[in-house]
Parts: C-alpha cells; sequence; structure tokens
C-alpha cells in the first residue's frame, strides 16, 4: 500500500502498516522542537514538510481505523497473530530506534576532525602547503596552476570563469633545514567575458583571503609542541568554504555575463554605504561625549550596528550587540599604541584593527551578538523583489540621530530571471546569520519580538495568527528557554540575590515572575534591502541588551532547595536591633525586590508614534521605601537611543533621596541594573 509515501521512499521500504507509521512519527518528533518552529529558524522548511506529512498521514491512519472496524474480528486466533507482529514490530522498531540515535550522536559530536597530516620533514612544508591551496581551489571548483620555485618565490593562480585569485609565496632558504613560508602577495581579479582585459579585484577581499592564508601557514610551520593539526584543519576548512561561496558568486556572474561583476563589486558598495551612515551616526554621539574617541557600547546602543565587511567571511557583517563585561575586556586589552585605521569608520575607544582580531578568533568572546549576511541557495524562493515598496510601511528602522537614513535605498543583488531569484531550477536569496554557519547558536527571541521582526520584512503580514498558542502546549515562557535552554520548561517564578560588590547596600532579593510570553530561537533571517536589515538588528539589539542584564545574574526557581541566600539565616535577635526596629534605622538583612518584563505592544502602522520611547523594551524594579515612609520605590529602565547612553531611567517614590539620572544611566550602562534599587535605597541615607 502507498498510503505513506513519503515515509516508506526515507525508509527505503515499499509497503506500509499502521504501526510502522506511528513509529516513523514518533521517530521525528525530535525535528518538530517548538522553538524551530518558525520562517526564521535554520531549516525552515524541514518541520513544514514533515508537518505536510503528519497531516496526511493522520488522515489516511483515521480512514483505514474506519474501515477495520466494520470488520468482523472474532477468530482468537488472528488477534493473537496481530499482537505477535505487533511485539515484533516493536522490538525492530526500538532496535532501529537505538541505531539511528547512536549514528545521530557520532554525527553531531564536536572534535571529528583529526587534524592537517602535516608532514615532519620542515623541507616538505613548502611543497606541501602549495598542494593544500590547490586542493582547496579545485575541491570549490576552480582551476589550479602553479608554477615552479623561482628566486624564492612559489607563484599559485585559483581560477574560475568570472574570478582569479593569483598566491604568490616566499619560501626562505637561509637554514636549508627549516625553510620558512610566508604570503608575499594574493590578488583578485575579473575576469571580463567576451574580451581579453581584467579587472583589479576589491582590496579588501584580498586582505580577508591574505589573512586566512597567513593564519594557515602560521600554524602549520609553529614547533611541534605548539603546533595543533587540529586548529590548522579547521583553518583550513574555512578557506574552503571561503572558495566555495566565491565560486557560487562566480556562477552567477557568468550566467549574467558583462554584467555579472556586480555580484562581486555590490558588496564593496554596500560596506562603503553602511560605513558612511555609521560614521554620521558616530559624529552626532560624539558631540555629547567629553573625549574625543566614541565609545563603542555606546554607539552599539544607539546606532544600527557596526558594519565590519569581510570578519568571518568574504561578506558582510555586523556587530549588533556587547556585552558590558565584554567591552571591558576588549577596552582593557586594546593596545596603547594601535596603528593609524584606513577604515573610514570613525575611531572609537577600541581600535579597530583590535576589535576585528578579537571577534574573528574561534570561539569568539562570551556577550558578543554578530550578524553575517550571505547568499544562500534554496529550491524555493523565499521573498519576492518588492515591487510596490511595501516596506515603507515598516515602523522599522527608525533614524534619531541622523533623519536621512530614511532616504538611503540599498537593496541587495538578486539573479536576473523571468522568476525572481531562479538560476538553473534554484532560488537565491540573502540571509541575515546570527549562527555563524552554524557554529554558534541564535538569539533568543521573545514572541512579541520575532512579530516585529516579521512586521520588518512583511508589514502587511506576521506572527499575530500563533497568537499564545505554543503556550497552551507547555511550551514555557521566553524566559525559561534564555536561562536554561536544555529545559525551557520555566518555573512561575525565578528569584536570584544580588549582593554589592562594594557592600554599599544589603543584598537584594530578587523576585521574577516568568512573563506569559513563549520564546523562539532567532538563526536566520531573509532580507532584500538594506533597511530590512536596519529594521531586524534594531529588534535584536533591544532582545540582546535585555537577555544579557537578566543572564548576568544566577537564577533559580522559586521553592527549590538550595535557593540564594539561604545560608542568611535568621540570628538571635539583640536588644539593639529592637531598638532600631522601633526607632525605623534597623538595617535589614535583604531587601526584596520584584522585577518585571512588561509586553511590548505591538506596533500600528497607521499610528506614527507607535515606536516612541514608551514602547521601547523595559524593566520594572519596585521595592518597598525606606521606613519611617510607607509605599513602594518603582524604577523604570528602558532602552532608548535617544538618550546620551541609550538607556532611560526614571524613578518614582524614594522620598528624600538625590538622586541624578545621569548617574543611575551610566551604572546601567556599566552592567549594574539590577543593583540600581540598592542604590537608591542608599541614597535614602545619604550613604553614596
Amino acid at each position: 500500500m502507498n498510503q505513506q509515501q513519503y515515509f516508506a521512499q526515507d525508509r527505503g521500504e515499499t509497503s506500509t502498516t499502521l504501526l510502522s507509521v506511528l513509529h516513523e512519527l514518533t521517530s521525528r518528533q525530535d525535528a518538530f522542537s517548538s522553538h524551530s518552529l518558525h520562517p526564521f529558524a535554520a531549516e525552515p522548511d524541514t518541520p513544514v514538510n514533515l508537518l505536510h506529512a503528519v497531516i496526511d498521514a493522520t488522515n489516511r491512519i483515521s480512514h483505514s481505523l474506519s474501515t477495520h472496524l466494520s470488520l468482523p474480528l472474532a477468530d482468537q486466533k488472528l488477534i493473537s497473530l496481530y499482537r505477535q507482529h505487533t511485539s515484533i514490530a516493536q522490538i525492530l522498531h526500538r532496535s532501529e530506534q537505538n541505531i539511528r540515535s547512536t549514528l545521530d550522536s557520532l554525527r553531531k559530536r564536536e572534535g571529528i576532525t583529526y587534524g592537517e597530516d602535516i608532514p615532519l620533514e620542515r623541507m616538505m612544508i613548502a611543497d606541501w602547503c602549495v598542494s593544500r591551496l590547490e586542493t582547496w581551489g579545485s575541491s570549490a571548483g576552480m582551476e589550479a596552476f602553479r608554477e615552479e620555485e623561482r628566486d624564492g618565490r612559489i607563484m599559485v593562480v585559483l581560477g574560475g570563469k568570472v574570478l582569479v585569485i593569483d598566491i604568490e609565496l616566499s619560501v626562505d632558504r637561509s637554514d636549508s633545514d627549516n625553510p620558512k613560508v610566508s604570503l608575499a602577495t594574493l590578488k583578485t581579479s575579473y575576469a571580463i567575458l567576451n574580451g581579453a582585459a581584467t579587472q583589479q579585484g576589491s582590496l579588501s577581499l584580498d586582505g580577508f583571503l591574505a589573512m586566512r592564508i597567513g593564519d594557515f601557514l602560521t600554524e602549520v610551520q609553529k614547533e611541534a609542541d605548539e603546533r595543533d593539526s587540529v586548529e590548522a584543519a579547521r583553518l583550513g576548512r574555512l578557506f574552503a568554504e571561503h572558495m566555495m561561496y566565491l565560486m557560487q558568486l562566480d556562477q552567477l556572474a557568468t550566467n549574467e555575463g558583462a554584467n555579472g561583476l556586480r555580484w562581486f563589486s555590490d558588496m564593496d558598495a554596500l560596506a562603503l554605504e553602511t560605513e558612511r551612515f555609521a560614521t554620521q551616526e558616530a559624529e552626532v554621539i560624539s558631540r555629547s561625549q567629553p573625549s574625543s574617541y566614541v565609545p563603542l557600547d555606546v554607539f552599539l546602543m544607539r546606532s544600527h550596528a557596526l558594519p565590519l565587511p569581510y570578519l568571518t567571511s568574504p561578506s558582510m557583517s555586523f556587530l549588533v550587540h556587547i556585552s558590558p563585561r565584554t567591552y571591558l575586556f576588549l577596552l582593557r586589552s586594546s593596545p596603547s599604541s594601535a596603528p593609524p585605521s584606513t577604515s573610514p569608520v570613525p575611531n572609537f575607544d577600541i581600535p579597530l584593527s583590535h576589535l576585528r582580531s578579537q571577534l574573528s578568533v574561534h570561539p569568539r568572546p562570551e556577550g558578543v551578538t554578530l550578524a553575517t549576511l550571505t547568499l544562500t541557495r534554496s529550491f524555493s524562493p523565499i521573498s519576492s523583489p518588492d515591487s510596490i515598496n511595501i516596506s515603507d510601511l515598516a515602523t522599522r528602522p527608525t533614524f534619531p540621530l541622523v533623519q536621512s537614513g530614511h532616504e538611503t535605498n540599498f537593496s541587495l543583488p538578486l539573479p536576473q530571471s523571468s522568476e525572481p531569484g531562479f538560476v538553473a531550477g534554484q532560488a537565491y536569496s540573502w540571509i541575515l546569520d546570527f549562527t555563524d554557519g552554524g557554529k554558534y547558536p541564535g538569539v533568543v527571541m521573545s514572541q512579541s519580538r520575532m512579530r516585529e521582526i516579521e512586521l520588518v520584512i512583511n508589514p502587511l503580514s506576521g506572527t499575530d495568527h500563533m497568537n499564545s498558542a505554543p503556550m497552551a502546549f507547555g511550551m514555557g515562557s521566553w524566559l525559561g528557554l534564555l536561562l536554561n535552554r536544555e529545559n525551557p520548561i520555566a518555573p512561575e517564578r525565578f528569584i536570584a540575590l544580588y549582593t554589592s560588590p562594594t557592600s554599599t547596600h544589603p543584598p537584594l532579593q530578587y523576585r521574577l515572575t516568568s512573563p506569559e510570553e513563549p520564546g523562539f530561537i532567532l538563526e536566520k533571517v531573509p532580507v532584500r534591502t538594506v533597511k530590512e536589515i536596519w529594521g531586524i538588528l534594531e529588534v535584536v539589539r533591544e532582545q540582546c541588551w535585555l537577555n544579557e542584564i537578566i543572564s548576568a545574574q544566577h537564577w533559580v526557581p522559586e521553592g527549590l532547595t538550595g535557593e540564594p541566600g539561604e545560608e542568611l539565616g535568621d540570628d538571635d535577635a539583640t536588644e539593639d536591633d529592637l531598638d532600631a526596629l522601633l526607632k525605623g534605622t534597623l538595617t535589614p538583612r535583604r531587601l526584596p525586590v520584584n522585577l518585571l518584563l512588561p509586553i511590548p505592544p505591538p506596533p500600528d502602522l497607521l499610528d506614527p508614534t507607535s515606536l516612541s520611547p514608551s514602547s521601547h523594551t523595559r524593566l520594572l524594579l519596585s521595592s518597598p521605601e525606606r521606613p519611617p515612609m510607607p509605599g513602594l520605590v518603582e524604577i523604570s529602565v528602558g532602552f532608548d537611543p535617544s538618550r546620551p547612553r541609550g538607556v532611560a531611567v526614571a524613578v518614582t517614590g524614594a522620598m528624600g533621596a538625590d538622586l541624578q539620572m545621569d548617574v543611575l544611566e551610566e551604572v546601567c550602562r556599566r552592567g549594574g541594573v539590577l543593583g540600581l534599587a540598592g542604590r537608591v535605597w542608599a541614597k535614602s541615607h545619604g550613604s553614596v
């Protein structure tokens, strides 16, 4: 029977039964992760296809069971045979599941790279390095040409139909027993089709490829006790991936003929456009700064990300967010005398060369969110050109610093064909990747912010049809996904104990209620224009800011043993404590603080003020007033790019406290949001 053809083809079977179909459905339940069932997952089509198969299988199973109900089953021997067959099928299914689980674990395990087979004889290093370059080029579909060594120089040419890469290696044989190989020059050029002339390539691309080859040559020529063959293999694999990506562009350029060079030149044009706008935003920010350098963390809070072309791939990357701890580490590790930057991006307090060197390592520093723009290929078009300018209806991006950003109209190149995005039966689209090709997890996002991203891409669509349906199936809130990705089902409340590093105030006993809002993991988003990129990064920036504030503290479910602060048990009260209690001067052992995460309302396309500062991400902290004053102190901390530090603080209550909002905003900038309640309490006594 061919009722379950989808599953039968996958299993290599020619027939199926009701039990085999049920087994197949249960074996694929891992593919239905509730956090990846959205259009911005790494593989959004896979769960959709499986859901269609489940729906089809359910209908056929229902029909088959209805048919069996009409059959008389009075023969006990036949029923016994059915049971025996079911038992055998169940045993076979479990055995198959164990084998499949073992194979999946072996495929997904880390550290399976055995490393480069680096020659032990130092005399063979030069020829071996050349052979590796030829292998990487050939595996990507390029023609590899090698010239014999002359005067200590070896020329290697890797050529596609349009892209040509000239690599010149220098061999230092002053020490005959230990020759040294280094990269002398690397130049890219583009062959103009139907002509003999060539055009010089991108200098930025030249520098990026040269750095990759230089890193590989440095690693393989280290001393035996310092050399890491696994790291060398990783560097080689990265270079091979870069070659494959460039050859994808080479194929698109070949298909378009004389106009195909845009696939290589438009990336440099995009870099110039985004860097020019970043410079304008930095100039506005610098006017409110006391020094000539622009603080990088303030820039990221108020601007539209930092463009970093050719950072991790031959494409464009954007630095979206950086945690206060990582920012401080980069600031302290910056060289005292950095070389002058040739980039049009303004001078930051962290030199751009130092920043790029730290962000390009693997693994990169914690607390850093990067988005990489790449061209991907699929068998169905993800998006079509915006022929009616529907993106003008989107409420994002906003431009509080440079109003001329609204006039930016840079569209990413797409293949020219009768069907948008199609080439030889395949579709191409630009993807904003937050996983760096699957090397890092995506960004935990709340449902409301996922809807904002959807509205950036298509203002007339959205994920409002989901509402809160996933919560009904025990999915848990996005807070549980953030604090524990392995077990995202969160309790109703979390608690944490915040202790002042300088003992300025008593420990703060935080109580956080899980928001009634599901969460998703943002991995890849299709984009078409620079405005869409900026709009998406605006939403992600706010979510990263909120995630960092919460993740910086250790939270445990309320009611479990081992709660933070249990060591602060009640001691025997003294007469001094009783006297202080009567006078209202008793210092509490802990200050209770409630933390609330309001859900922002969805933006209204017909209301131009729907993205006012009040609709940005914010937190609410509430704690009791210091006796003898009654009531509560409420502190609102909101994300606000119009403020000098990108954050706005408002305090209600705190009678008699001399509070300076700019000081509190500086505390938030440095990662002390959860300590504000204690600082306000201490200010009430004039002890700070």
